[in-house]
């Protein structure tokens, strides 16, 4: 391994954001997934766990700025009912919206 890839690997991690806990009531649900412009809408991205009786949960590290999010319950989109505010998406979509200064 030459020097500089020696320091290469000892560089500290890229700033990967502020870790956020996303919450969602739902104790019916199969399966929750969070999704939204951090993580290109992937349903696979940030699914979430079973938390506290019909709480489910995923931490996700977001950078400052404002971001749009929606959770998938069994598939389908729902807006999170204690989001800061709603927006519309660049396809006139409706989505919750958190911002981190």
């Amino acid at each position: 391994m030459s020097a500089a890839e020696m320091r290469e690997n000892k560089r500290p991690p890229p700033d990967i954001g502020e870790l956020i806990r996303f919450c969602c009531a739902e104790s019916r649900a199969r399966s929750i997934s969070l999704v939204g412009d951090f993580n290109e809408w992937n349903p696979n991205s940030h699914p979430m766990e079973p938390w506290r009786k019909g709480w489910w949960t995923v931490q996700v590290p977001l950078n400052p700025g404002r971001h749009y999010y929606r959770f998938l319950v069994d598939g389908k989109a729902r807006l999170d009912p204690h989001a800061e505010e709603t927006a519309r998406d660049e396809h006139g979509e409706q989505v919750s919206v958190i911002t981190l200064i």
